[in-house]
C-alpha cells in the first residue's frame, strides 16, 4: 500500500523512482480505505536523507500511511535549509489536538 507524503517532499521522487508507491494528499483522499496515521520527529542532521529512508521502510507497509513530519519551535537547523522545514514540518501547536498510531523519534 502507498505511503501518503507531498509530491514535492524530495523523498516522493525519490520513492518513486524505486518503485515505491508513493501518493500525494489528493489522491490519497479519493481511497475509501482508513489508513494509519504515523508522527515522525526528525532529529537527525541530514533530514533529507532520514526522511528517504524512514518513508522506504513505512512504505513496505501493507497498510496505507499517513506520515506527518514534527519539529520543535525552537530547532535552527544548520544541514537543512528553514524554508524545508517550515514547508514540509508542524509545529507542536500544529498537531497537538491530532491522533496519531504511531510515533518516530529519530
Amino acid at each position: 500500500m502507498p505511503i501518503v507524503i507531498p509530491k514535492d517532499l524530495p523523498a516522493f521522487e525519490t520513492l518513486s523512482k524505486e518503485n515505491i508507491f508513493v501518493m500525494n494528499e489528493i489522491r490519497a483522499n479519493m481511497q475509501d480505505i482508513r489508513p494509519i496515521e504515523i508522527a515522525i520527529v526528525n532529529l537527525m542532521p541530514t533530514k533529507i536523507e532520514t526522511e528517504t529512508q524512514l518513508m522506504r521502510l513505512l512504505g513496505n507497509s501493507p497498510l496505507q500511511v499517513n506520515v506527518t513530519l514534527i519539529k520543535t519551535d525552537t530547532y535552527k537547523s544548520k544541514n537543512v535549509s528553514s524554508s524545508h522545514l517550515d514547508r514540509f514540518y508542524k509545529g507542536f501547536d500544529d498537531i497537538k489536538n491530532k491522533y496519531f498510531d504511531g510515533m518516530i523519534i529519530t
